[in-house]
């Protein structure tokens, strides 16, 4: 057996007040966008993201016009596509899941995601410096993210540029369509500075987008008279590829009325429901999962909820509110969550030794909280299952665990006979309701 002087940090975390006001003040932070809720958020948001070309065949599918364009994974590639292209003036964009691209840097120096290049040649040098390269953007982090491949896309000469997005809208619970007459730029930054210029239009998901719909969109945002219909036929194609492909977002940025009239998504970005997967095949089969963090990834496969976060107190739980309650209470006792990890009902051997492997892959990690209630799941099982698991690894980052709820007693002696017989870094606390959580040091 272990002290709890060990991890001093979870010890004070541990010693919580009393039951009341702990669900009382756990109320209250969870309802201020507290670092629980923020991390259970992102983890029920995994909605799947596709990168530029990607999105581009898609459009393709619905008749939408955009920019002719290939992908390239190499600088030969980027060379050979640059020179089948008709026209000098060609757009290189690195294919990175994140916004900014354009004001980014790369890993190596290069500054910009997105470069205008005049020849084959240079759109081949440009290539090399990004593709193996990781590209950092004010929505990365300072880890940045791989570039893996980049797009080569025909340069259009444009009149005017406008932002368009389809998305679903909590408040009225069905989709809306957002748009603005200021295109190519941040939106975010339009909406704060300029709130009047964001034009919103909610849609009857009986009804649709009509024609009505789609001409009054064109006219607010100020496409010439002869562009009116064309983007009218857009609007409503966009809306269209929105609801059969199961999107929860389709973002067009800029969406372009170019010297010739044509009406042009010249960017576009797509998130879709993670639910629809199995109706959604070919879609889900663009995922790009070195875009992803490594341990969520490995996390989902095995399906466990998990973010890393920058404390060093792991955190093993089963349920998102059990989960985001343990959370608040180590941080309201001055320690600080390694993740939030949240194995839901499986909380069997193999789900519990995958969460522990992920867990301690954080070398900033100093102990580690188990907390388990017994509904689904029997404690007795935990208990077996989390001695097992840590003897097995040979752990010795001391592990204090609770359980509580089926079978609690049961799991008490089994510990205690392990204890005996085995040399385990560990500590489990079977605990009455009463005593959690300001009894659990005892």
């Amino acid at each position: 057996m272990f002290k709890l002087a060990r991890s001093s940090q979870l010890g004070a975390a541990l010693s919580a007040p009393k039951v009341g006001s702990f669900w009382s003040d756990t109320k209250t932070r969870l309802t201020s966008n507290s670092q629980a809720q923020r991390a259970t958020s992102l983890a029920q948001k995994r909605f799947l993201s596709i990168h530029e070309y990607r999105s581009a065949e898609l459009l393709r599918q619905y008749d939408i016009g955009t920019p002719w364009g290939k992908v390239a994974t190499s600088a030969a590639e980027a060379e050979a596509i640059a020179k089948e292209l008709t026209t000098e003036d060609v757009v290189i964009k690195a294919q990175v899941l994140a916004g900014g691209r354009g004001k980014g840097t790369f890993e190596n120096g290069l500054k910009g995601g997105v470069r205008m290049v005049f020849s084959p040649h240079e759109a081949g040098v440009f290539a090399g410096q990004m593709i193996g390269h990781k590209l950092v953007t004010k929505q990365t982090g300072a880890k940045g993210r791989i570039c893996n491949s980049v797009y080569l896309v025909e340069r259009k000469f444009v009149r005017r540029e406008f932002y368009l997005a389809i998305l679903m809208d909590r408040a009225t619970q069905g989709p809306v369509i957002v748009a603005s007459a200021q295109g190519g730029m941040d939106i975010e930054t339009v909406a704060k500075e300029n709130p009047d210029a964001i034009i919103t239009t909610k849609i009857n998901i009986h009804e649709g987008v009509t024609d009505a719909i789609g001409r009054d969109i064109a006219h607010k945002l100020g496409f010439s008279e002869q562009c009116i219909e064309s983007a009218n036929d857009v609007i409503k194609k966009l809306y269209k590829c929105f609801m059969e492909k199961d999107a929860t977002q389709i973002e067009i940025n800029p969406l372009s009325e170019t010297s010739e009239h044509e009406v042009l998504c010249m960017d576009a970005k797509f998130s879709f429901d993670d639910n629809a997967d199995f109706r959604q095949k070919e879609i889900f089969q663009w995922r790009d999962t070195t875009q992803e963090d490594a341990d969520e990834v490995r996390a989902a496969e095995s399906g466990l909820n998990f973010i890393k976060l920058d404390g060093d107190i792991g955190c093993l739980v089963n349920g998102a509110g059990l989960a985001m309650a343990t959370m608040d209470i180590i941080k309201l006792n001055g320690g600080q969550p390694a993740n939030f990890l949240d194995v839901g009902g499986g909380a069997t051997p193999q789900a519990i030794k995958e969460a522990f492997d992920l867990i301690t892959s954080d070398p900033k990690v100093t102990a580690i909280f188990v907390n388990i209630f017994g509904g689904i799941v029997r404690c007795d099982a935990i208990a077996t299952g989390l001695v097992q698991v840590v003897q097995s690894m040979n752990l010795r980052t001391p592990v204090i665990a609770r359980l509580q709820g089926t079978n609690m007693e049961v799991a008490a002696k089994i510990v205690s006979y392990l204890s005996n017989i085995t040399t385990v870094s560990m500590l489990i606390i079977v605990a009455a309701e009463r005593v959690w959580p300001q009894d659990l040091c005892h």
